[in-house]
């Protein structure tokens, strides 16, 4: 089997080619846009690539085109050899990378399927527009406070409409702010349609809704996320590859626990974090949430919020790989089947 490592650029990419016994067979610079033609000119063969903006694309080419992918941490490729001696090139990345793939089974990144990336694709979209309106709402609110201007309580997408009921002429610079929060607000409304629709034409995600707190952004976050659920083998694996657990700073006779880890998904695990709360103001008695009152009379609201938020990720898993449905008396509900096509 052939080696080719390749060191992904904007534009163009440095190629290594090594046969099995590690002997330079081709080196070369190509068009990253053109790796897709390139790799269906090769026998079939391992592709190495570095984790980047366009290397999941070029994987998927290269599984397209019958070789085996792999997709290597970029936190590892410094343990690889990458940049020794502080000598780092696009030629000598791709030497080492091709050179290590002759020697071990490298490892790789789980390839995440598509549905999956489209799915964090369209969160994240949605996550940017709300981050911009936020950014605006504080100047607005920066400006009001330098006027000793005060409103009444609302949400934010209230925010113009409230003050123009305290202020009928604003300046047009301030007019300029107000419609452009509008339109945000009016775009963050269609990402959320679009998401609801897909939370809910998803079984997963429809039967991980049924967790108080969880709506379609964290259903949606979620599965996109961990993309196979067959790939953990405990609720525990799943908290920990979401920086859930807590994690540990030992030595010798020294023992201690630190915080979560904070490992993985950030924007998944924000959206538990948020569930969490959402969980904790949802009407009705739940035992999760009783469960973590009690925590919090011991170590305080924010852990036990967190706790939560990891119990939480549990139970969506089990929900997910038993095909149930929550039950505060955890009586699961089998999900009915799917009816067959006609």
């Amino acid at each position: 089997m052939e080696h080719v490592a390749i060191d992904l650029g904007g534009r163009e990419s440095q190629v290594c080619v090594r046969d099995a016994t590690g002997r330079i067979l081709e080196q070369k610079r190509w068009p990253t846009r053109e790796l897709a033609a390139y790799l269906q000119t090769r026998p079939p063969s391992r592709v190495i690539v570095e984790t980047c903006a366009e290397a999941f694309s070029v994987a998927d080419a290269a599984l397209k085109s019958g070789h085996e992918a792999r997709v290597v941490p970029a936190t590892l490729v410094r343990t690889l050899g990458v940049g020794a001696r502080r000598t780092k090139t696009d030629r000598r990345d791709a030497q080492v990378l091709s050179e290590v793939s002759t020697r071990i089974d490298l490892p790789s990144v789980h390839l995440a399927s598509t549905a999956s990336r489209e799915r964090k694709t369209m969160c994240g979209m949605r996550e940017s527009l709300v981050r911009a309106r936020t950014k605006l709402i504080n100047t607005v609110r920066g400006w009001m406070r330098g006027q000793a201007i005060r409103l009444r309580s609302g949400s934010p997408e209230t925010l113009p409409v409230r003050l123009k009921e305290v202020v009928q002429t604003l300046p047009p610079y301030l007019e300029r702010q107000l419609k452009m929060i509008d339109a945000l607000t009016d775009e963050i409304q269609a990402a959320d349609k679009e998401l609801k629709k897909l939370a809910k034409s998803d079984s997963t995600c429809a039967r991980m809704m049924s967790v108080p707190g969880v709506g379609p952004v964290t259903a949606v976050r979620f599965v996109a996320a961990l993309d196979d659920v067959t790939r953990f083998e405990s609720a525990h694996k799943v908290q920990a590859y979401l920086g859930l657990t807590p994690g540990e700073d030992s030595s010798s006779d020294r023992q201690r626990r630190t915080s979560i880890t904070k490992a993985g998904s950030t924007a998944t695990r924000w959206a538990l974090v948020q569930a969490a709360w959402a969980a904790r103001r949802a009407k009705g008695v739940h035992p999760m949430v009783e469960w973590s009152r009690e925590v919090e009379k011991r170590r305080g609201k924010r852990v036990a919020v967190l706790a939560l938020a990891r119990k939480i990720a549990g139970i969506l898993y089990a929900i997910w790989r038993d095909g149930t449905f929550y039950e505060p008396s955890h009586k699961a509900t089998i999900a009915p089947a799917s009816p067959p096509a006609t």
